[in-house]
Order: structure tokens, then C-alpha cells, then sequence
């Protein structure tokens, strides 16, 4: 598979009209070479594949990144780039704007002023995920919808935020994630309304709203979910909408498929809220790639780039709605784009959880 990718790297580099590549994203070092370190860069040419690191990642390097020439640096890992880059005449180069430093740009034309740099942007090149990738998301997904089944089992008024976060983090570890896939959002009451509340010492108490977004990572790839429950029972207010958000959820894998641009999925499922009256409180985007990234292209959203969503694409939809003084609520899922529509990798139920205790 190694051997695909860069074919699509070299492909760039005519495309762009460089001669060779530097890689710095860790998520792209990962994905063309299959190295895990870091302080790292890759240099890939049209002949050569060079895996710059330090002496703590020799080892692992020539084991992981086989395709690889593994080039050790004892001092600058710029400096030793540039002095290689010279030596084999590779003077035209892309390399990775939106993640290189402006300082270390400026490193890398001080130990080579000859250098000719152009931003490229590597990270499209990752959209359409193999067959692996996909088997390992799905391992993701599965976990975190195994966590959510016990954490409904767990929770009750009484606990904190943070209790409930760290309950979740522990079940994926146990189940085999090797870390949270971002910080673990746990919001109750009033802070449902805020989109990213990260868990805090509030404690959860009857009549509120829990929002949870988390995700699990397998072998490098994320997964995203989120699930909102109720503490005690609804009202007929809180149950108008939480439906809204459902129904809008539930449009959104209707509306995911190939071939539809990632503005307008994001269109008709915010014409659905507005009808229900809800649109203005409906802040982010509908969903974002995931993969070795936990946000990656495409996006679904009013300034997505994304023409034409393609099988094999992965991305979230979470419609929410987030009131002031009154709470929020997001519903979201991991889905797959297939050859002919929307497959929800997560499975965890999503009609309304009503905790009673």
C-alpha cells in the first residue's frame, strides 16, 4: 500500500512542477512512510525516498518505513535536510505550509538559500481511505460504541463531569484504544450549550441534558461520536429538541453520498433546522473527515472545499443545537461514504436515554 501512495506523492510533485517533497505533518509521515515517530522528515523525490530522524528513532524506522533510506541527524533536523536536499541537487521543493513553522522555514532557507519552496497541501491525497484504514476505523467505532453502552450503565446524578470523562477513557483504554481521540467533551445542563465543553467539576444533576463526544483510536485511525442523554425525564420542550436534532441527524445520512458537495449536505440539513426553528442555534459545520487525523478534509460546512463527496470517504454528521440558558444537544456519527450512500460505522442507539434513578 506503501507503494500506491507515493505513486500519488510523485504524481504531486508533477502536478505542483517540484522535484521533490518535504513531509513534517505527522499524520502524512505516518501515511506514506508508516513511521510513528516524530522529529522527523521525509524527503520524497521521483527516484528517492529518504526518512530524516534522530538516534532515538533509527531502529524503529527501519523496521516500520522499509521503502525508506534512513538518514540519521545528530544536530539540526533542518539543517541535515538542507545539506542533503544540496547534495543531491534537489533545489525545487514543496513542503507542507500549513504545518511548517515560519521559523523553521526560515532555518530551512538560511542552511540553503538556493532553495526554491512551494506550499503544497498533502493532506487531500488521504481522503479516500483503503480497505485497511476503513477495517481500522471501524475497530474505533466499535470500541467507543461498546464504551457508550457502559457509561448509560454508570452514570447518575451526583457525578462530575470529569467523573464521567475519565469512566469513558478508561472503558476505550480496556477496550483496546491506545489513547482518547481528542479531549472527551462531557456537558451537562446550561454547558450543553457550549459545543466544545470539555468535562468539567460541575456535578450532574436531574432535569439536565449530558451531552458526550468522544472517540477511540486503533492503530493510528480515530473515530468520533456523540450521544446526548437525560437525567430524570424530559419535558415536552426538551423532547421537541432533542427530536429536531434527530430528525436532522437522521437527514444528514440520507443526504451523504457520492457525488454531493460537502456545502450542499450541510445546506439542506440546516433547512431542516431552520424550519423547525432551530437553525440559528446550530453553530458549527455538520461534520469533518476522519482518519489518522481527528478532523481532516472533507469538510461539510457552509466554507467546504469539498465538490463532490467520493465512496470511501469518511467523514461525521453531528447536527446539534446549543441554547443559551437552557442547554444543548449534538447527535453525532462516524459514517462511511459507499459507493451509493451513508453506512454509520458508530451503532450506538439514538433515540433519547432517559436516566431514572
Amino acid at each position: 500500500m506503501t507503494s500506491y501512495r507515493l505513486a500519488l506523492l510523485r504524481a504531486c510533485l508533477d502536478e505542483k512542477k517540484v522535484n521533490a517533497v518535504l513531509i513534517s505533518k505527522l499524520a502524512n509521515i505516518r501515511y506514506f512512510s508508516g513511521f510513528t515517530g516524530d522529529s522527523t522528515i521525509l524527503i520524497v523525490s521521483r527516484r528517492r525516498n529518504i526518512l530524516v530522524t534522530d538516534g532515538r528513532y533509527i531502529e524503529q524506522a527501519k523496521i516500520e518505513a522499509p521503502k525508506f533510506e534512513i538518514i540519521e541527524q545528530t544536530e539540526n533536523l533542518l539543517k541535515k535536510v538542507a545539506e542533503i536536499l544540496n547534495e543531491i541537487g534537489l533545489l525545487s521543493v514543496g513542503f507542507e505550509g500549513g504545518t511548517m513553522t515560519v521559523n523553521e522555514y526560515d532555518k530551512l532557507k538560511e542552511a540553503q538559500p538556493k532553495l526554491k519552496l512551494t506550499s503544497i497541501n498533502l493532506d487531500e491525497l488521504r481522503q479516500v481511505k483503503d480497505e485497511t484504514e476503513i477495517a481500522k476505523i471501524e475497530i474505533a467505532c466499535e470500541i467507543a460504541d461498546k464504551a457508550f453502552a457502559e457509561i448509560v450503565k454508570f452514570i447518575r446524578p451526583g457525578l462530575r463531569e470529569i467523573d464521567v470523562a475519565a469512566e469513558l477513557e478508561n472503558l476505550m483504554r480496556k477496550l483496546g484504544s491506545q489513547k482518547p481521540a481528542f479531549d472527551t467533551i462531557v456537558a451537562s445542563g446550561l454547558r450543553g450549550a457550549l459545543p466544545h465543553g470539555i468535562a468539567t467539576e460541575k456535578v450532574i444533576k436531574n432535569g439536565e441534558f449530558v451531552t458526550m463526544d468522544f472517540g477511540a483510536i486503533y492503530s493510528g485511525y480515530n473515530s468520533d461520536i456523540t450521544r446526548t442523554i437525560f437525567i430524570g425525564r424530559a419535558d415536552e420542550k426538551q423532547r421537541k429538541i432533542y427530536r429536531a436534532v434527530l430528525s436532522a441527524q437522521y437527514l444528514g445520512l440520507k443526504t451523504i453520498k457520492p457525488g454531493i458537495s460537502g456545502k450542499e449536505v450541510d445546506s439542506i440539513v440546516r433547512a431542516a433546522l431552520e424550519k423547525d426553528g432551530f437553525e440559528k442555534f446550530f453553530t458549527h459545520g455538520l461534520g469533518h473527515g476522519v482518519g489518522l487525523e481527528i478532523h481532516e478534509e472533507p469538510r461539510l460546512s457552509k466554507h467546504s472545499t469539498c465538490e463532490a463527496l467520493k465512496a470511501n470517504m469518511v467523514v461525521t454528521d453531528e447536527p446539534g443545537v446549543y441554547i443559551p440558558d437552557f442547554g444543548g444537544i449534538r447527535i453525532e456519527d462516524t459514517v462511511l461514504v459507499t459507493d451509493s450512500e451513508a453506512k454509520p460505522l458508530t451503532k450506538s442507539p439514538k433515540h433519547l436515554i432517559e436516566i431514572n434513578l
